[in-house]
């Protein structure tokens, strides 16, 4: 069994360490953060393998808390460490502003040093990582990230503010963060370094790009275009966002198309898959007599019971398909058929259909033609 503790435990990167911990039955854990006191950490120090040492400030009233929270309780903990004869690993969570001369930086600077000190004198083993931006699920609008504050501001329909679009930004998601850290107790033999190592990957967006794709995000409850989730920054971007939705805004409306046929709903849209929408049909309704002469699609019904008929256009053998909602049967729709779907039952008939272009009233792809004669 492993004996961990992790200091900042509440904050951003430490709730989410903390919350990965839990899952793991190898090991136990401590928690230090603003709310605890010093003798919990003493506590703690007596009997961990490893400390997680994350607790930091970043905006602080006075800058020199820079010092005393950032650099202070490095040296805190290692002095303990030294006076009873401790050795545990220690994995420093400092930051890039460390090669930068401004108070943040020098203070992180400064922990670093502290640890180097530390293990020259006892030859613990010490991993720091220099993190970049760090964003991901419960960061804190203006505090731990630009990337926080816009999602949270657009989110939120509040104005934000950009010094410069062209300004790139060296960014880490948090759930890389959290395997990097955890992979430190999976190799548990004294090395004795001090060392620094990486988060990888490290992905980079200007400022303006980054607002222009946060918006489309927002924007997309209207356009029904899904992100372009194969591209890795804007799948951990996304999710980031949906993050910072308000708790009464999760649900949206789809706009509705309804006549005496039924109704009809556009769900998402995509120039990667096409698109996907719904409806349902009264019993005893047709919908279709239709054909494409490139465009696909998939027809999967939901609810109720429906007969699905095709007819090659330069034929006349009629091939009927019945589909029961209970069945989860995909039906696929070849181009060069004209089909249909009718209602067969006594309840609505739901269906799901996905087609692989986006509807364009310019170029339909959509000729009429009855499959039935």
């Amino acid at each position: 069994m492993i004996k961990v503790l992790v200091t900042g435990s509440a904050g951003f990167i430490g709730s989410h360490l903390v919350n990965a911990l839990t899952r793991k039955s190898d090991v136990v854990f401590y928690q230090f953060d603003v709310d605890n006191s010093r003798e919990d950490l003493l506590n703690a120090l007596k009997d961990v393998d490893v400390i997680y040492h994350l607790a930091g400030v970043n905006r602080p009233p006075d800058v020199s808390e820079f010092a005393e929270v950032n650099t202070g309780l490095t040296g805190e903990i290692c002095e303990y460490l030294r006076e009873h004869n401790r050795t545990p690993k220690i994995i420093l969570s400092s930051s890039i502003q460390a090669e930068i001369d401004n108070p943040y930086g020098a203070s992180k600077k400064a922990a670093e040093d502290v640890l180097k000190k530390h293990h020259d004198a006892t030859g613990s083993d010490v991993v720091v990582y220099r993190l970049p931006n760090a964003f991901g699920k419960w960061s804190r609008p203006n505090y731990n990230t630009v990337i926080a504050t816009f999602c949270y501001n657009i989110a939120n329909d509040l104005p934000i503010q950009i010094s410069d679009e062209s300004n790139r930004l060296q960014l880490v998601y948090i759930d890389d963060i959290i395997k990097a850290f955890l992979s430190q107790l999976d190799n548990m033999q004294e090395r004795n370094e001090f060392r620094y190592e990486d988060v990888s990957p490290v992905l980079t967006i200007t400022l303006g790009e980054l607002v222009e794709l946060l918006r489309s995000f927002k924007k997309s409850r209207e356009t029904l275009l899904v992100p372009d989730l194969s591209d890795r920054l804007t799948e951990y971007l996304y999710a980031t966002y949906l993050s910072f939705l308000p708790e009464d805004g999760f649900a949206y409306q789809l706009p509705i198309k309804e006549d005496d046929r039924g109704a009809l709903a556009e769900f998402i849209k995509s120039p990667h898959i096409g698109q996907i929408f719904v409806s349902w049909t009264k019993p005893g309704i047709t919908r279709g007599d239709h054909y494409h002469h490139s465009k696909v699609e998939k027809f999967l019904v939901l609810s109720g019971k429906g007969i699905i008929r095709f007819r090659q256009i330069h034929g006349e053998k009629i091939l009927d398909y019945p589909i029961d909602g209970k069945e989860f049967k995909v039906v696929d729709i070849p181009p060069g058929y004209t089909h249909s779907i009718e209602n067969v039952g006594d309840t609505d008939l739901v269906v799901l259909f996905w087609a692989g272009q986006i509807f364009n009233p310019d170029k339909p792809d959509t000729i009429w033609e009855k499959v039935l004669s």
